[in-house]
């Protein structure tokens, strides 16, 4: 059974991390953008194979989170989410 699933059955909030999750029936997700930071692992390691030393590469954190309702979720298991926060939103799944 999938998650999204359980968890509409015992009609509790779901908040997932991945857009994957949520694109699938989670009820929300609040995080960075998975696929930025898996083009930046790309770069890194570029610079690794083509010679830099990782140790003299700099740490970068995410600069940018993204919230993503699903709104078909969140019918389902009761949830008014508020036209407000769908504003606030990067995507809102219907």
């Amino acid at each position: 059974m999938r998650l999204a699933e359980l968890a509409i059955q015992q009609t509790s909030a779901d908040d997932v991390h991945l857009y994957d999750l949520v694109e699938a029936g989670g009820l929300m997700s609040y995080g960075v953008n998975a696929q930025a930071n898996y083009r930046e692992l790309g770069f890194y390691a570029a610079k690794i194979l083509n010679g830099a030393k990782p140790a003299d590469l700099p740490v970068e954190q995410a600069v940018k989170l993204e919230l993503v309702i699903n709104l078909k979720t969140a019918k389902a298991i009761g949830v008014d989410v508020s036209t407000a926060i769908q504003l606030r939103a990067d995507e809102v799944i219907e």
